[in-house]
């Protein structure tokens, strides 16, 4: 069994795809108390710390836990994603992605998995970190690859910098070579949340619209998701015929729907981004507020995509 720490930890996604992949989840670390209260909900039997990484005895810790085979961290992504716009980034939040080097140098396991946005690469201090961690023996590979393209019913494109202290990692991963589910595969029946009509006097007109470029694009009474919160340069709408585009940490996607009656919106609801994230009904969110929850999700690895590469990582032990 290979055993697994995960560091930056959330609620669990990355753990959820190495399980999958028949590793045995030794512990987890992250340092929201929400996010570490879920983990420990999901994975009961591993030691799960609600800490700052770099507060971590990493000594005392290794005593504790013991041997490590495979190290997963998604550290900090909000200071590199371009969802940031022209905000100025947090240079100390970003570099909380070093310690992933402070753990590999502790534990040595013989992999590692990194997952982070593509807007990584372009950080001033990514080619140390994979200096780093070839400089501890790690031959190192990188790859962006998308969720949907794994039977998750989302287009995710994420970065993921695998290492293998052995041999060159090499992944040969199975997928769907496409676009995978649609998000009409992850809404619950007609009439499971409430709605509301579409057309009121307190609707934001930018919402408003979204739904008008949909009308006329679409051409009859099909049900669509808006863009209710940001913008995302596609025009604010897409169909329910393709994966849903990338969830984020606050609430995006509106359903309008028509029903026999009149234009009604609804936010899609936590059950509905969980499965679009592909995680399984029985992933428990035990934790927090709705919005909480969302940003978890939206926080989050999509498991197949973890359990595929972690698979193709260590076939060749």
């Amino acid at each position: 069994m290979i055993r697994t720490l995960d560091i930056f930890c959330g609620a669990g996604g990355s753990s959820v795809g190495a399980r999958a992949a028949g590793c045995e989840i030794v512990a987890g670390i992250d340092r929201c108390p929400i996010a570490t209260g879920t983990y420990a909900a999901n994975f009961p039997s591993a030691r799960v710390v609600t800490s700052r990484l770099e507060d971590v005895d990493l000594a005392a810790f290794k005593r504790e836990i013991g041997q490590i085979d495979l190290l997963l961290a998604s550290p900090e992504c909000r200071n590199h994603t371009c969802a940031r716009g022209a905000a100025p980034r947090d240079e100390a939040s970003r570099a909380t992605a070093l310690m992933t080097v402070n753990y590999a140098r502790a534990f040595r396991p013989r992999w590692l998995v990194l997952e982070n946005v593509i807007h990584m690469r372009p950080w001033s201090r990514y080619d140390e970190l994979k200096r780093s961690l070839r400089g501890l023996g790690y031959k190192l590979e990188e790859h962006v690859l998308d969720a949907s393209h794994f039977d998750v019913p989302q287009a995710r494109r994420r970065l993921f910098v695998v290492g293998d202290r052995k041999a060159p990692p090499a992944l040969t991963l199975a997928h769907n070579g496409g676009p995978g589910p649609t998000a009409r595969s992850v809404l619950d029946e007609p009439g499971t949340w409430r709605t509301s009509p579409l057309f009121t006097p307190k609707r934001a007109k930018a919402t408003l619209a979204r739904a008008e470029r949909a009308f006329e694009a679409l051409g009859d009474r099909s049900s669509f998701l808006v863009v209710y919160y940001g913008s995302d340069g596609s025009g604010g709408w897409q169909r329910l015929d393709r994966p849903l585009r990338t969830i984020t940490t606050v609430d995006r996607f509106g359903l309008v729907e028509h029903d026999a009656h009149r234009w009604t919106l609804r936010m899609l609801q936590v059950p509905e981004l969980r499965r679009a994230m592909g995680l399984g009904d029985d992933f428990d969110l035990p934790l927090g507020t709705r919005r909480d929850r969302v940003r978890l999700l939206g926080n989050g690895v999509c498991p197949p995509v973890m359990e595929a590469v972690v698979r193709s990582l260590v076939a060749a032990a």
